[in-house]
């Protein structure tokens, strides 16, 4: 079971009025049914939204429908459910604020008056359109795929009333309106009353943010301890170098004191090295003055360079 047939699963047991079960029809009928003057086929894959919506139009409109289930076989076999309504189709149509000329054209404002009846809209839109990735073999990502522009932009700005931002795409068979942000696709769950579902993505989120973290704390930790390293590795060098030319003399008790430490503990942070040289000598001595002692001996070592007309790096 995909993580989007879930959400559908649950989402198609929860109970609603007359009037949200309505919009959500109405939603439903609007981007994935045919719709002719005589007669409405619904072309449905999942069996519990399928159960869904056939109760919903038998309560609404109390009319017959036709079922026909169909073995579809692609990478495996599954069931298509076709519901076929000939009677009422144009008193359905009109309850529904569908054009039955015109199926580009949107609904009115007035026929989403409500929160409530928005929700319901955009849950008849998801079940009908609508795919959200499983967070635990994929990133964040829910989409809905329409056939229109109107429309994409319809359900954008419905998303936008719940403060859900959206992206338009266009495809080559239509478009496509994007949410990639796992806060907002949380609360899209949290407003279709998928709550199961909400958990579910919430844990993996939590899982993959918490992971995420960690490692960023070990590469900086890492690159932190190369950066050490390194600069050990450098100031060894230019204690070397003022052995080797015998400048050492020229620094003070404290400099040489540094030294001593620098070349027994090559490897630790200027911090490390402070409290090091604090514990083993009982001299209180601060990570900036060590640093002030190397860029010291970097000055000594550079004009020497300069009075001795040679390159030292």
């Amino acid at each position: 079971m995909t993580f989007t047939t879930m959400i559908k699963d649950e989402i198609t047991h929860n109970k609603n009025n007359s009037i949200e079960l309505l919009c959500e029809l109405a939603a439903y009928l609007r981007f994935n049914s045919q719709i002719i003057p005589d007669k409405i086929t619904i072309t449905i894959e999942n069996p519990t939204v399928a159960k869904r919506i056939y109760i919903n139009i038998k309560e609404l409109f109390n009319i017959n429908i036709k079922i026909t289930v169909r073995s579809q076989r692609r990478l495996r076999i599954k069931q298509v459910y076709i519901l076929e309504i000939k009677e009422q189709v144009s008193a359905i149509c009109q309850k529904l604020n569908i054009d039955i000329k015109d199926s580009k054209k949107l609904p009115d404002e007035y026929f989403l008056a409500s929160e409530e009846e928005k929700i319901a809209y955009l849950r008849g839109v998801f079940l009908a359109c609508a795919n959200i990735s499983d967070p635990k073999v994929s990133g964040y990502h829910l989409e809905f795929a329409v056939k229109y522009k109107k429309e994409a932009l319809f359900v954008s700005n419905l998303l936008s009333n719940f403060a859900i931002r959206s992206k338009l795409l266009k495809r080559a068979n239509g478009y496509m309106i994007y949410v990639k942000s796992a806060e907002m696709i949380s609360d899209f769950l949290k407003l279709l009353g998928a709550n199961n579902a909400m958990f579910y993505f919430e844990d993996i989120r939590i899982y993959r943010d918490h992971k995420n973290m960690v490692n960023r704390l070990n590469n900086c930790e890492l690159a932190n301890q190369e950066k050490v390293i390194k600069t050990g590795l450098k100031q060894l060098a230019e204690i070397e170098f003022l052995k080797d030319h015998e400048l050492i003399n020229l620094l003070d008790d404290k400099i040489k004191q540094v030294i001593y430490y620098r070349e027994k503990y090559p490897e630790t942070s200027y911090q490390e090295l402070a409290k090091i040289i604090n514990l083993e000598s009982g001299k209180n001595i601060g990570k900036s003055a060590i640093n002030h002692y190397f860029i010291k001996i970097k000055n000594i070592i550079q004009k020497y360079n300069q009075s001795h007309d040679k390159d030292w790096q």
